[in-house]
């Protein structure tokens, strides 16, 4: 009757664990995939911003004729911020990933940046109704990546405190958890942390 007993207790006690370590295995799994969905709300806003661009450098050629080397500046930055986002969308989160995008993403703030200033010499192409709006629409966009950027990193941060906490980060050890890599700006670069400037 005891061996009974005792094995009842040891089954009970096996099924109590199993199902702490099923909770915590589910949660962790909740929390990689709610920043995995915040990064998918970021590339939509940054699909929208470069969908925006060659209409804006389009709209902006024939006034600048001779600002060839900005609007190309412009484009070149445009590819290279879409391979940083498809090397990221592989795998987000990914400490790598993440930093292409992001350099890749400040290259192009840069380059916006630099093209509005060259509009600004420009009152006709400044009063051009289509550059007023592609403008307007940018300066949307960029707000919504912003709000993106910040809803993915506060996803990023709940994934990682969730898997580094005891007694999670024994379940994530066991299943493999990476770590998730922020979004980040490089403080040392101020073009990339500013927004272009869009003023009319």
């Amino acid at each position: 009757m005891s061996a009974l007993i005792l094995l009842a207790v040891l089954v009970g006690l096996a099924v109590l664990v199993g199902g702490w370590a099923i909770g915590i295995y589910n949660g962790l799994v909740t929390a990689r995939n709610a920043f995995r969905n915040a990064f998918a709300q970021i590339d939509v806003q940054l699909q929208r911003r470069f969908d925006l661009i060659p209409n804006l450098v389009e709209t902006a050629k024939g006034y600048l004729a001779h600002e060839r080397g900005t609007l190309e500046a412009v484009t070149a930055a445009r590819g290279a911020a879409q391979a940083g986002l498809a090397a990221a969308k592989a795998n987000p989160g990914d400490p790598a990933a993440m930093a292409e995008l992001a350099q890749a993403q400040g290259a192009l703030n840069g380059a916006l940046g630099r093209l509005m200033v060259v509009v600004e010499a420009y009152p006709d192409l400044k009063a051009n109704q289509n550059m007023m709006q592609l403008t307007e629409e940018l300066t949307s966009t960029e707000n919504r990546v912003a709000f993106a950027r910040q809803a993915y990193n506060d996803a990023v941060m709940a994934y990682n405190n969730r898997r580094e906490v005891f007694p999670s980060s024994i379940v994530a050890g066991m299943f493999n958890f990476a770590p998730a890599a922020l979004l980040e700006i490089p403080a040392d670069r101020a073009e990339v942390r500013e927004a272009p400037k869009v003023q009319f």
